[in-house]
């Protein structure tokens, strides 16, 4: 099976996909689509599989550690005051983590719940732009590297 996961990894490993923030250990860091909220980033596991449960001993730790510690990164770069983390799978059946910076002038209104449940006018979000998200994605990419968990 073929999902959007595996074409985002398959174009990571050629240096096409634009999102990538870095190589780790268990996959490939890179920012959303669609930066709702700003920040918004997922860990892709490569190689790919169905689910977390697919995984086993070291290989699902690292990954697990490696999404934390995107959030770290993620704390340290921007003014978030907490992070978010969601592994669903329901739509794309293939192990992606969603990471998510939580700031504290968010609408009162959503900040007690997933950022999924804001209104659907997060569509509009800023689509990635590597002009406008290029100095973030370079920031959190550092992040990384001080903390020690990418494969550069």
């Amino acid at each position: 099976m073929s999902t959007l996961i595996h074409e985002r990894v398959a174009s990571a490993r050629v240096g096409k996909n634009p999102t990538v923030i870095a190589r780790l250990e268990s996959g490939w860091a890179v920012l959303g689509d669609a930066q709702f909220p700003l920040g918004y980033c997922l860990l892709l596991p490569d190689p790919v599989v169905p689910s977390i449960n697919d995984l086993t001993g070291a290989t699902r730790s690292r990954f697990l550690l490696d999404m934390v510690a995107l959030g770290d990164a993620l704390l340290r770069v921007t003014s978030a005051y907490r992070i978010n983390y969601e592994i669903q799978g329901n739509t794309d059946r293939a192990l992606h983590a969603h990471v998510f910076a939580r700031y504290a002038d968010e609408d009162p209104a959503h900040v007690g719940g997933p950022v999924w449940m804001y209104d659907r006018t997060r569509r509009g979000a800023a689509p990635f732009d590597p002009e406008v998200h290029g100095p973030l994605q370079r920031a959190v990419a550092s992040a990384l590297r001080e903390a020690g968990v990418t494969c550069e």
